[in-house]
């Protein structure tokens, strides 16, 4: 009957066009205003990079998997004058740059995401950071790793081209300026490590009227306070006591941004096309002597506890192991269906088995979940409407404690459009089937363009032309290969972090701690051969071939996913409809199926054989011909 119930409910929200019901706004001119930067300062206008200039480790992207890179390089011995970073943003933190709603958190406990904590000897105020803190952190991390005054915001990367006579990247960049004409500035980089981030590129939902609307409208990615009022750190929407606010959307965002709504608006109406899950989050302030205690205990302490959630979101403990996380993101056992987990299916035989242990396994926490509404949720059909009915994969899971009360107040009306989402909107109102809903503001919590969608060029919105004139979106299109996700052969001295044919975790930036540490460990080894000199470093043919395969045979890790109610996780559910041929493909370029503990071990028994097996790395030096092939 659950099944069932699953199957109807997707059923309702498969449409033909998948991802292309949304306006992706990185590329969209027509909507372009909302993309707009609101939060430029002084210092975002300041040229750091002269045109011209050579430079070793170049690192695009300014968020945390950046300054995670670039920290490990300095801690490795390289010279932070070495290590420059630039970002299209006007300053640093990537998503936690642009996102700045009221009630924004992370989701995941701050003591695991937030990386270098024991190098920044830092203290998270709350178990669940929030926004404000955590970009507050992450300059505070540019300002000790000497990358606050080299780092150059409001840059975009417009192409990369290998030069094989001199052995490096040509680079062609772009720094916007508002006092003035945007600058092109051309430089060399010896290495390029990009880190575009997973959800960058908001989008609008692609429905008639959006230019018709004559109220205020904005994407929660780019929350505007001169309209509501207040500030991130001090959400008082003042401005909204007199106003009908509609937003669209109930996923992860909205979760967070609704209780604030609510509280000040004169109205509130919440479109819903697809609830979310929303369990127990539990926030409460960081007690220094418990962190000391029982959290901060011992050097190597943020590694342990992020294996020790990794592996519960993997299923990979036993029975009365110890929960160091302990809340209800670390209860998803399930969650293994997107991330990988041990011993995954190896046969299509074995693939029913698996998928239904994975449902039974989260029916309790389902069902729990689900009765959790009923028990909050006063009205009966406003609570039948915020029911979820899928696996806890499908879409990330929510937690909260103050959304679902919302719903028993006066002020607050859900729209729930059955799967359909809002047909269109006119100058003064949305609507739904035959009804409109008046509204004077209209806030869009539609998310962002999918993270699996196209190659780290396209992603970073940049071409990428490798040896011979190679471009990687159509190396992507054709055959995704790499070693470890971190390189990829025809672009010598590339580093990418993934997700492509690397690992993963509820926590993303465990995954980049770990890509970063191996990328690390690459250069080292390969600059060690050849001292003083330097290197490109490359894939072998039959190394990417050999890596590929093995992430291909563990594939079937994700079994699950096929069936679950779209996304942006699954291309909004046309990966189920996709032929064959082309699901083979996505097999080769997913993550590694049996869980990012085992991802992890695998790099570093890799790293400790010291022998770069699968790499080529050559010496650049006049008359120098000889290669080394490991």
């Amino acid at each position: 009957m659950i099944q069932q119930k699953y199957n109807e409910e997707r059923s309702k929200r498969i449409r033909p066009d998948g991802d292309a019901q949304y306006v992706d706004l990185s590329v969209s001119e027509q909507f372009k205003h909302y993309r707009k930067d609101p939060w430029l300062d002084e210092r975002s206008e300041t040229v750091t990079i002269r045109d011209g200039e050579h430079i070793k480790y170049f690192i695009l992207g300014a968020g945390f998997g950046g300054l995670v890179y670039a920290v490990k390089l300095i801690k490795s011995g390289i010279p932070a004058s070495e290590v420059r970073i630039v970002d299209s943003a006007g300053g640093v933190g990537g998503t936690w740059y642009w996102n700045r709603y009221p009630g924004l958190m992370c989701d995941i406990e701050g003591y695991c995401y937030l990386p270098l904590l024991e190098e920044m000897d830092y203290i998270p105020k709350h178990k669940y950071s929030y926004g404000y803190e955590i970009r507050e952190y992450m300059n505070k991390i540019a300002a000790k790793y000497g990358q606050s005054d080299t780092a150059m915001f409001r840059t975009s990367v417009k192409r990369l081209v290998w030069d094989e006579s001199g052995k490096q990247w040509k680079v062609t960049m772009t720094k916007e300026r508002t006092s003035d004409t945007p600058l092109e500035i051309n430089i060399t980089a010896e290495f390029v490590i990009s880190i575009s981030g997973l959800l960058l590129h908001p989008k609008l939902p692609a429905i008639s009227g959006i230019e018709d609307f004559k109220g205020t409208s904005f994407h929660t990615s780019r929350w505007d306070y001169s309209v509501t009022g207040g500030s991130q750190d001090n959400p008082v929407l003042g401005k909204l006591s007199d106003k009908r606010v509609g937003i669209i959307g109930t996923g992860a965002t909205a979760i967070q941004a609704v209780p604030h709504l609510a509280k000040y608006a004169k109205s509130l109406t919440i479109f819903q096309r697809t609830p979310s899950s929303v369990d127990e989050r539990g926030q409460h302030q960081t007690d220094e002597s418990t962190w000391s205690s029982k959290i901060a205990t011992k050097p190597g302490w943020w590694k342990e506890r992020n294996l020790n959630l990794a592996a519960h979101l993997s299923a990979a403990v036993e029975p009365g192991a110890t929960n160091l996380v302990d809340d209800q993101w670390s209860k998803c056992r399930a969650y293994r269906a997107l991330v990988g987990g041990p011993n995954p299916p190896l046969s299509m035989e074995s693939i029913p088995a698996f998928v239904a242990s994975l449902y039974a396994s989260d029916l309790p926490r389902a069902e729990r979940i689900r009765q959790r509404v009923d028990n909050i949720v006063n009205d009966k059909t406003t609570a039948h409407a915020l029911k979820h009915w899928y696996g806890t994969w499908c879409k990330r899971p929510t937690f909260h404690d103050d959304y679902l009360p919302v719903f028993n107040q006066p002020n607050v009306r859900l729209v729930d459009t059955s799967g359909k989402g809002v047909d269109a909107l006119t100058a003064t109102s949305a609507i739904v089937g035959s009804t409109e809903y008046p509204l004077d503001i209209l806030i869009f919590s539609t998310g962002f363009r999918a993270p699996i969608i196209g190659s780290p060029a396209f992603r970073a919105g940049m071409t990428i032309t490798g040896r011979g004139g190679q471009d990687m979106d159509a190396k992507w299109r054709d055959n995704v290969s790499t070693l470890h996700g971190t390189l990829t052969r025809g672009f010598p001295n590339f580093i990418m972090p993934g997700p492509f044919q690397a690992g993963a975790t509820g926590n993303q930036n465990f995954t980049l701690d770990i890509m970063s540490n191996h990328a690390v460990e690459i250069l080292r080894q390969a600059q060690a051969r050849f001292p003083g000199q330097k290197v490109v470093i490359e894939p072998t043919v039959e190394a990417e071939e050999k890596w590929s395969a093995e992430i291909a045979k563990r594939s079937m890790a994700f079994a699950a996913m096929a069936g679950c109610t779209p996304s942006y996780l699954n291309g909004e559910g046309i990966m189920d409809s996709l032929p064959m041929e082309v699901k083979m493909k996505a097999a080769r370029m997913g993550i590694w199926g049996e869980g990012i503990e085992s991802f992890m071990n695998t790099l570093e028994a890799w790293e400790r054989d010291g022998g770069l097996e699968g790499l080529n790395v050559t010496p650049v030096a006049a008359n120098l011909s000889r290669w080394v092939s490991m």
